[in-house]
């Protein structure tokens, strides 16, 4: 037997030990009148005589940490990310709450009622009276000085993970707020929060591969969504002139430190204006998103200290030209002359040249926020070409720490524009870009009934959090990454034993 499975066992009989005091090793509703956070907030700066007379509580919380000396002890309880110390003594406890108290193991859930105290050391805690079975764990908690470290299984079981890294609830908590500070600064600005369909007959929005799945009753290919931005603009279409969503999309591509299949993204789109318009306003989201998330515009950020107070701003073919590695520095002309852009890449348009330059030399030295501006038109199926010069569309990405966090434009409202650009994608389909957007004739119907001059944009929430609260990985802000099968773990064949 191994050293896992013999303290399974050993845990899995104090189960019946527990029950034999008459407790529930799965209990019951336990209704505590404050929760641990709360009462580190109101009483921890107290004295022990501001403790008197005596406040009396009923707390519940796992257990973090036991020490048993003599005919007393003490338990660290945590709830909700804070922790509270507890001392049970025998003389002051039933008889059988003593005995319970000797059997219980890091990990287990209990309820307590008693009146707080400071100990000699300062600490404040909770003197018990009376204590409360709630849930027994059957597994051994990681060892509390090192926590949980494998990275692997801290993604996989980030139920464990939550409990033995206080820091990762921290991340998640975060997250809440960097979404909560999103919709409600667009709802501040009038726009609507919608729904549109995560099954889709046909994919668009975004040049990247589908997973595809099968409707059974209606015998027909479904894809799930890789991006909202069609349905989206069908709304602003049909009268609805600010809307968002934040939304799940699914891309059967890579994985890595910045990707993943599933990934939460907010999207908005707003009539009347144009990618000028959602500049500024991008600005002003991103500045108070980093205050609503870490109480200031600056925020740390590997070694870096990335500022949000405001968005530097580039034009595509400056930012190559400024941030040109290596010799042969590309001038003012250069960058204009589609002949010199195909040569130094091979590509077969200047606008797809243009772009594997930005991504060689540019992107990943754009660690402060800056937005990149005017695209080329090969690579923006969807977005306005520019007046002045229509081999360009007006469209901007916005890079932080060498990552993409937005894209927006200025929205194609011309069908029969629109129409073309589909053909032209199609030929690329064919020349073997399997990313190539589709044809979609019901999104062409839409148009020709008349889509207002629009701006739309989409932010990746997963990265915003990853700069936000200093994480490296994109796995690290979403509860469930992805992951391979794990092999049999023989869970269900121990509880059958027990």
């Amino acid at each position: 037997m191994s050293l896992e499975d013999g303290l399974f066992e050993q845990r899995a009989a104090r189960v019946h030990e527990i029950e034999a005091l008459g407790y529930k090793a799965f209990g019951k509703r336990f209704d505590f009148t404050e929760s641990i956070p709360e009462i580190i907030r109101k009483y921890s700066d107290k004295t022990a005589e501001e403790l008197v007379p005596e406040i009396r509580l009923k707390i519940a919380g796992r257990i973090q940490t036991v020490r048993r000396m003599g005919k007393a002890g003490f338990l660290h309880l945590q709830q909700n990310g804070a922790k509270l110390q507890i001392y049970v003594r025998k003389d002051a406890v039933e008889e059988r709450d003593y005995a319970l108290f000797l059997l219980l193991d890091i990990g287990d859930i209990i309820g307590a009622e008693g009146y707080l105290f400071v100990t000699r050391t300062g600490e404040l805690s909770l003197h018990v009276e009376k204590l409360e079975f709630l849930a027994k764990t059957l597994l051994a908690m990681p060892e509390k000085f090192h926590g949980l470290e494998d990275v692997e299984t801290r993604y996989r079981q980030r139920y464990l993970d939550l409990i033995a890294n206080p820091g990762v609830r921290d991340v998640f908590v975060t997250r809440a707020k960097i979404v909560s500070s999103l919709r409600r600064q667009l709802e501040e600005r009038d726009f609507i929060e919608v729904e549109t369909p995560m099954m889709q007959a046909l994919y668009g929005g975004a040049a990247a591969k589908p997973f595809q799945t099968h409707h059974n009753t209606l015998d027909i290919d479904l894809y799930l969504r890789i991006a909202p931005e069609l349905y989206l603009k069908r709304l602003v279409i049909g009268g609805l002139e600010r809307v968002f969503e934040i939304n799940r999309n699914f891309r059967n591509e890579g994985i890595s430190t910045r990707h993943n299949p599933e990934f939460t993204m907010l999207e908005f789109y707003q009539a009347y204006t144009d990618y000028r318009g959602l500049m500024d306003l991008s600005e002003e989201l991103l500045r108070q998103l980093a205050i609503d998330a870490t109480g200031g515009t600056t925020v740390p950020y590997g070694e870096e200290m990335l500022d949000f107070s405001t968005l530097r701003r580039l034009t595509m073919r400056d930012a190559v030209i400024e941030l040109w590695s290596g010799d042969d520095k590309p001038t003012a002309e250069n960058i204009c002359d589609p002949v010199w852009l195909k040569a130094q890449t091979g590509r077969k348009t200047s606008g797809e040249a243009l772009v594997a330059l930005f991504e060689e030399h540019a992107e990943k030295k754009l660690i402060q926020p800056t937005l990149v501006y005017d695209f080329p038109v090969e690579v923006s199926p969807l977005s306005k070409n520019k007046p002045d010069d229509p081999a360009f569309v007006e469209r901007f990405e916005i890079f932080i720490a060498g990552m993409e966090i937005g894209n927006a434009f200025t929205e194609l409202n011309d069908p029969m524009e629109q129409c073309r650009r589909f053909d032209m994608q199609l030929a690329m389909r064919a020349d073997g870009d399997d990313e190539a957007h589709q044809m979609d004739e019901d999104y062409l119907r839409a148009m020709a009934y008349g889509l207002p001059p629009t701006g739309g944009e989409g932010l990746g929430i997963d990265r915003l959090v990853m700069l936000l609260t200093n994480s490296q990985s994109i796995r690290d802000v979403i509860l469930f990454p992805l992951l391979r099968p794990e092999g049999e773990i023989g869970m269900a064949d121990r509880l059958r034993r027990v």
